[in-house]
């Protein structure tokens, strides 16, 4: 009898996707396009995913892993870049803010599927400053910073009707009130070690050109696709 990934690879799986196929030619990536460094090409292809009205272009895949090479991965929005790096703001005893504590390094991928682009960023995590987290936290919509009271990120309720109760607890403790910082609200930034910026082309033959951290300065290559 074949086993599951023999039946999957010879498509008797239920879903048979092996005809869904996109042949990229939007657009090429050569060395002579790459600015000086990553931070500010990473500015150049935000702006022009923005412009090209992709949604929400700052979504980003966070994938973190425990100390013995658990992988696990989520969508979180990225809300700033500077020379620095990349800054979001999450929960910190959620599941990634436990993995990340334990094993302060993090993969982010930007998929900018109607550029036929994706940005791949591998570096290394710290924890913002409280007065840092505080000015983002002020900024959030009041429904969000009710939100981060409500939901202790990553712990098991039993059903939407308790979310919703302390929800509705935290909003009348609230009332007529400024919301303070979650002490278990917390934001990172992330120092790229690498950042890879792949652009689609016709036959698989992407472009791949990736820029390695050298202590403060920046080397690029190129990458087989």
């Amino acid at each position: 009898m074949a086993e599951p990934a023999d039946r999957v690879a010879a498509g008797s799986a239920d879903l048979d996707l092996r005809s869904l196929r996109e042949d990229y030619s939007r657009s090429g990536l050569v060395e002579g396009d790459l600015a000086a460094d990553p931070i500010t090409m990473f500015g150049r292809w935000f702006e022009e995913a923005r412009a090209a009205g992709v949604h929400e272009p700052n979504a980003m895949v966070v994938a973190t892993a425990t100390p013995d090479g658990v992988p696990s991965s989520r969508f979180v929005l990225l809300k700033g870049v500077s020379g620095d790096g990349f800054v979001f703001f999450t929960n910190t005893a959620s599941r990634k803010g436990a993995e990340l504590a334990a094993n302060p390094r993090c993969a982010l991928l930007f998929p900018w599927h109607p550029l036929e682009r994706q940005v791949r960023v591998d570096g290394t995590v710290s924890l913002l400053s409280r007065q840092a987290v505080a000015d983002y936290f002020a900024v959030r919509p009041r429904r969000s910073q009710l939100g981060a009271w409500a939901s202790h990120q990553s712990s098991v309720v039993a059903d939407r009707a308790e979310l919703a109760a302390s929800y509705d607890a935290v909003e009348a403790r609230y009332d007529g009130q400024d919301v303070p910082v979650p002490e278990e609200w917390g934001g990172y930034l992330v120092r790229p070690e690498t950042v890879e910026f792949w652009q689609g082309r016709p036959g698989r033959m992407h472009d791949r050109l990736v820029y390695r951290r050298a202590g403060e300065v920046w080397t690029t290559e190129r990458l087989a696709p």
